[in-house]
């Protein structure tokens, strides 16, 4: 088949607003034009891409495999494009990014350099906050989230899940011993979140666990996983931050990982903004 660029990009916006209606909002179309290119796509494909449950749509596994691969189309394109212009090299200006003191420190550096790089005159100011910043009231201007926004005129591309296990030092192991389902209740955890939201989410896998496993506690992520550097509880953590810290160990693998997802989200001016358009893409490119 021929591809056509502008199926692509409705196909992304509907997956990335999870509905025609806030698709055709964001392409400035009507919905039935945005539901005429989604069928006219699939019919070129020969697949469903979307299931349609109510007001919202949701990928099929095709159009999982399919997105990703159109996402990095998509960023790899804006990028070659700024790069032939040489624009790249002239954008300047502020763009403020917010993300978790994790994110901040282990996996946006790299990141960031490639930006710079590309991109010498461009000024990157790294919000490394735990709680939500505003994108509406412009405390930040691109923000990476585990929690979907709510608010009118956002941008918002689901990157990828997170899958979350529980790790340990060896200092705490060979203090405490190996957790398991029968002792858990004797270990202690270490958190960075509010200690009932924390078992809100772990009750549901069956964990004997009460407030008392959860004795200390910080609002930083990056003081919580020094005090479980130390050996003063087990902690849970990324996935990637468990296999690549060699002072952390995997623990209680027999339990199902559980996952979270992550949102890449702007605000609706990023269409025009080229410094706010190039740190997205890098993002959405390197993140997804």
């Amino acid at each position: 088949m021929t591809f056509d660029w502008n199926l692509a990009k409705t196909f992304l916006a509907v997956a990335d607003q999870g509905s025609l209606s806030a698709a055709s909002r964001v392409l400035g179309q009507t919905q039935p034009t945005v539901s005429r290119q989604i069928a006219a796509l699939e019919q070129a494909l020969s697949v469903n891409l979307f299931e349609r449950t109510g007001r919202s749509v949701e990928l099929t596994p095709f159009g999982v495999e399919l997105v990703d691969h159109v996402r990095k189309m998509a960023a790899g394109a804006n990028m070659v494009s700024l790069a032939a212009s040489g624009q790249s090299q002239s954008i300047e200006g502020l763009v403020r990014i917010t993300a978790s003191e994790l994110m901040s420190a282990f996996v946006l550096p790299s990141i960031l350099g490639a930006i710079n790089r590309e991109a010498p005159l461009l000024e990157i100011d790294v919000v490394a906050d735990n709680d939500i910043k505003d994108l509406v009231r412009r405390e930040a201007d691109i923000a990476i989230r585990h929690v979907r926004p709510e608010q009118p005129n956002l941008l918002t591309r689901r990157i990828r899940d997170e899958t979350l296990r529980f790790i340990a030092s060896p200092a705490y192991l060979q203090a405490k011993g190996q957790p398991n389902m029968a002792n858990l209740s004797t270990h202690k955890i270490f958190t960075f979140v509010d200690t009932d939201r924390m078992l809100d989410h772990l009750r549901p896998l069956g964990l004997d666990l009460t407030r008392a496993n959860f004795r200390l506690s910080s609002s930083s992520q990056l003081v919580a996983l020094e005090m479980a550097r130390r050996g003063l509880g087990m902690i849970i953590a990324p996935d990637w931050l468990a296999k690549g810290d060699s002072e952390f160990v995997p623990v209680l693998e027999d339990i199902e990982v559980f996952t979270v997802p992550t949102w890449l989200v702007t605000h609706s001016e990023m269409k025009s903004n080229r410094r706010i358009r190039l740190v997205f893409d890098h993002l959405s490119d390197k993140l997804s």
